[in-house]
Order: C-alpha cells, then sequence, then structure tokens
C-alpha cells in the first residue's frame, strides 16, 4: 500500500477499534464491567470514572460488584448508576455494590439490535468520509501536478479497497453483536 494511503487506512482502523469499544458498552444480559465504562461519578468535587474509584469484578455470569476503595464513594457511585441509561439499580451494603443484570426482553433485545445497525451505519459512513477526504486530497494533488493521471486512478483504487475492507469489517462486527444480543 502507497504512503498516501497509508494515513487514511489508520484512520479507517481506528473508526473500527471505536466501534467495538461502543459495542462493548452495549448490555447483552451478560454482566460485562466495560458498561459502567461512560459513567462518571461526581467525587471530591471532580467527576471521575467508576473503575477510578473502585474495584469492579464479575462474579457471576449476570452480576458485577463494585468494590470503591473509599468507603466515602459508594453513595455517590450508586447515584451515578441510578443516574445513568444502564436500567439496572445497585444493591449496596455499604462497602460494595452489587449490579445484577436481568435476562433481556425480548422487546429490549430488538431494541438494542436496533441501535447496534445504527452504530455500525454511522461507523461505515465515517470510513466513507475517510475515504471521501482521502479522494479529495489525491485530486488536489492531481490539479498541481504533484501526481499523474495514473497515479491518481491507483490511490484512489487503493482507498476504494481498503474502504471495502473496513466496511465488511464493520458488517461482521455488527453481525456478531447481533447474534450475541439475540442469544436467550
Amino acid at each position: 500500500m502507497s504512503p498516501e494511503c497509508e494515513v487514511y487506512t489508520v484512520k479507517m482502523q481506528k473508526s473500527i477499534e471505536v466501534l467495538k469499544s461502543d459495542f462493548a458498552t452495549v448490555r447483552a444480559g451478560r454482566a460485562n464491567p466495560s458498561v459502567l465504562d461512560k459513567i462518571t461519578v461526581e467525587h471530591y468535587g471532580s467527576n471521575m470514572l467508576i473503575n477510578q474509584l473502585a474495584t469492579i469484578s464479575v462474579p457471576e455470569p449476570r452480576m458485577l460488584t463494585i468494590q470503591p476503595w473509599d468507603a466515602s464513594a459508594v453513595k455517590a457511585i450508586e447515584k451515578a448508576i441510578n443516574s445513568s441509561d444502564l436500567g439496572i439499580n445497585p444493591q449496596s451494603d455499604g462497602k460494595v455494590i452489587r449490579l445484577t443484570f436481568p435476562q433481556l426482553t425480548e422487546e429490549r433485545r430488538k431494541e438494542l439490535t436496533k441501535q447496534v445497525k445504527k452504530m455500525g451505519e454511522d461507523a461505515k459512513v465515517a470510513i466513507r468520509n475517510i475515504r471521501r477526504d482521502a479522494v479529495d486530497t489525491f485530486k488536489k494533488q492531481k490539479s498541481k501536478s504533484e501526481i499523474t493521471e495514473d497515479d491518481l486512478k491507483q490511490l484512489e483504487k487503493e482507498i476504494q479497497d481498503s474502504t471495502d475492507k473496513y466496511c465488511k469489517e464493520v458488517d461482521s462486527e455488527t453481525a456478531k453483536k447481533e447474534k450475541e444480543l439475540m442469544e436467550l
């Protein structure tokens, strides 16, 4: 692959990584610590992520335990989880917070599947935008006579091949997440 296309291919790969991390935050009926990744807690006057305040573990397939290092953070963590869109009520004994993940209903599964499809489509749009930026850059280079017509055609073909490859990867990751959501 040419160095000109390499820059854009790296950006496309980053789009895939962002998609995977977004998928990790979608609750699939199993306990997964990454569902807490985007929840911030107001503690000692600053906003912190839960994993910066506590140890998160998975003792059972449908349960997360959050053990704050500072017992005074328990109430703040509970409040942050309750105000998030997680949809799970935390149970606390004053030292440890337990999150029990209920079995997903069929309706909720379908809702989450739609959300996953939209995330996948957004990732494809991002990849296509990267391709468009690359092609625009190559055309500007051609108009400035920095590259030849043949170089332009070759670069356009390379960037299109990368786009197709990463769009297929998005489809594959989306299908995998949908399958995970629909499993009972």
